[in-house]
């Protein structure tokens, strides 16, 4: 009988065990990181940066991954284990994370950035290196914001109701490029059935979440809880008096908001209106 693998501290952290995994059946196999990237077809610098933790990949190439080591299922389960993970996201948000998982409805107003849930990769970049992120953590913690789209997707994914503030189509990022991306991709979520975006225009006039951001979950169990940013402080908010007086705010920017099929033209015009790289 083989010996028992002994579960370090290590392996029950779901991205640690993913990459622990990935190293373990490599040199099993006895492949070299260019050899693997040889027989699979992608740069073999990818192999290493999930063998590191750096990240975690895309699920294409870890089914890929279990056909050549002949673990069918194994390692997608451990990626999804690892995509899914609370710990990943900075410890004063996990709680959220964990609570946004479980959500079967959500609902969002943004006051000046895309909703996590519907940022690009790009987006996700610049605006965390712009608030001091960088390195490693800066690449792990864009793999876990862009992560967190799965949420919306496949048959089961819960409705999403946003309110977009005009700032955050009129804030552009430096990287032109980057930033048309972004747009389209609000431009194509617009059109998910599970998802309803509103844009709420400047000459809306003054409303109650002017300067905040907040999110709202509805709970298996029947609850709502809610969560609030500015720039200084973030909280969750599970009193249902208190998520009751953030909802009629919320409730009240929608009323002054364009409707879905007005939201949908506006978002296509900033798109005219973004600039585009210079051809060559």
């Amino acid at each position: 009988m083989p010996p028992r693998r002994v579960v370090t501290d290590r392996s029950r952290q779901p991205r640690q065990r993913f990459a622990e995994e990935l190293r373990l059946l490599r040199a099993r196999n006895g492949d070299s990181l260019r050899k693997l990237g040889e027989v699979l077809g992608w740069d073999w610098s990818l192999f290493g940066k999930m063998e590191s933790g750096e990240t975690l990949g895309g699920p294409e190439v870890v089914q890929a991954l279990d056909q050549h080591y002949g673990t069918p299922g194994l390692l997608l389960t451990l990626w999804e284990l690892a995509v899914g993970d609370p710990t990943q996201f900075r410890e004063q948000y996990r709680r959220y994370m964990t609570l946004e998982a479980e959500a079967v409805s959500l609902w969002q107003y943004s006051v000046s950035a895309p909703p996590g849930l519907l940022q690009t990769s790009g987006y996700a970049r610049e605006a965390l290196a712009a608030g001091g992120t960088r390195g490693e953590e800066l690449n792990q913690q864009v793999e876990a914001r862009i992560g967190r789209r799965k949420l919306l997707e496949g048959d089961d994914a819960p409705p999403f109701r946003v309110i977009l503030s005009e700032a955050v189509l009129r804030t552009r990022l430096c990287d032109t490029q980057a930033w048309r991306e972004q747009v389209e991709y609000l431009a194509e979520a617009s059109n998910s059935p599970n998802i309803t975006l509103h844009v709420l225009p400047f000459h809306a006039g003054p409303h109650g979440l002017m300067s905040t951001d907040a999110m709202f979950l509805r709970l298996p169990d029947g609850r709502t809880v809610a969560y609030t940013e500015n720039d200084v402080r973030g909280e969750l908010i599970e009193e249902s008096s208190r998520v009751e007086r953030v909802q009629r705010r919320y409730d009240a920017a929608r009323d002054l908001a364009l409707p879905p099929v007005e939201s949908r033209k506006f978002i296509m015009r900033m798109l005219e209106e973004a600039p585009c790289e210079p051809s060559t």
